[in-house]
């Protein structure tokens, strides 16, 4: 099974669970209240609800407790994706913190800002075709600018290493080898990464689940993509609904 929300009213989020095998939809509830949860799956007696093995989700923490009270024999899987996309964040935050150190005309500065997205992606999926950088005014392939930027900062040099080493270690599925490093780094990160390294590490369980199990949020994530489409189209169009007596009515 997979659990997700998605933007239901502006401002408002709803709760969407779907069959991970059969891309079938379970349930759209109008909003994610845990109460709202509970009382739907409560419906299906307990012999039924120990039947589920996996459930798929994001990092958010509020839905995990109740999960694992509604299915007691699922392993709880957090959604790849987002495990990346926290841990992007951290070093995003840190990269900013360190590029503000400098003057805002300068070129340390103006590297960091300009080639943001560089930093950001594995470094080995960097591209290998050349371009023209207006930073540095030459042209340079991506990684001879990330290389050239890190001389500006050791600090940032440091974080940048460790990002990729991370990345290194998830894309190849090597859980030890990535919660490793997370408990030798923490104490020494800052605490913009510490507070994901410590959201990690609560939820290591989790996370080796992620890498070891081929279960994840994509597909549902491509349901929410739909349904965010179809809402697109009927936007502005008035429900027709079906009257006592047969006819249709605005």
């Amino acid at each position: 099974m997979s659990w997700d929300k998605f933007g239901f009213k502006k401002g408002e989020l709803a709760f969407v669970a779907q069959n991970y095998e059969n891309n079938k939809l379970i349930t759209i509830l109008d909003n994610r209240r845990q109460t709202t949860i509970r009382n739907y799956f409560l419906k299906y007696p307990l012999k039924v609800r120990q039947k589920v093995r996996f459930i798929t989700m994001d990092i958010s923490g509020a839905y995990m407790p109740l999960a694992r009270r509604l299915f007691p024999n699922a392993e709880i899987i957090i959604d790849r994706f987002h495990i990346i996309q926290h841990l992007g964040r951290a070093f995003l935050k840190t990269r900013i913190a360190i590029m503000n150190q400098f003057d805002k005309k300068s070129l340390p500065y103006r590297a960091l800002k300009n080639h943001w997205r560089l930093f950001q992606k594995d470094s080995r999926k960097l591209s290998l075709n050349p371009f023209y950088s207006k930073t540095f005014h030459q042209t340079l392939c991506p990684h001879e600018v990330v290389e050239k930027t890190l001389k500006f900062s050791e600090e940032l040099a440091n974080y940048y290493n460790l990002y990729q080493l991370l990345l290194f270690h998830f894309q190849n599925k090597k859980p030890d080898n990535f919660i490793g490093l997370i408990e030798n780094s923490i104490k020494q990160v800052h605490t913009l990464f510490q507070t994901v390294f410590k959201t990690f590490l609560k939820d290591k369980e989790k996370i080796v689940n992620a890498l070891q199990l081929p279960y994840f949020n994509t597909k549902l994530e491509a349901t929410n993509n739909l349904i965010k489409l179809i809402k697109r189209n009927v936007f502005g169009f008035q429900i027709l609904k079906t009257s006592k007596n047969g006819f249709l009515s605005l």
